[in-house]
């Protein structure tokens, strides 16, 4: 399972759910988590915004599922 669809499962949400989050048709979030399209830097922030993640995170750069802090 990818850490992006673990982390969606974990919060309980349907790939609909995740279409209604971030404004990505259900069937191309579907093929992003699944790997077989990429994902835009702009679908990337949604994602991560929606699953309370970083971009490093969903990119495989690091392991630490917390966001980083909010800009003030």
């Amino acid at each position: 399972m990818t850490p992006m669809r673990a982390l969606r499962k974990a919060k309980g949400y349907s790939q609909v759910k995740m279409q209604m989050l971030t404004g990505i048709d259900q069937s191309d979030y579907s093929k992003i988590e699944t790997g077989k399209r990429n994902m835009t830097f702009e679908q990337c922030r949604r994602i991560a915004l929606a699953l309370e993640t970083s971009m490093d995170y969903l990119a495989g750069l690091t392991d630490e599922q917390r966001p980083y802090p909010p800009k003030k």
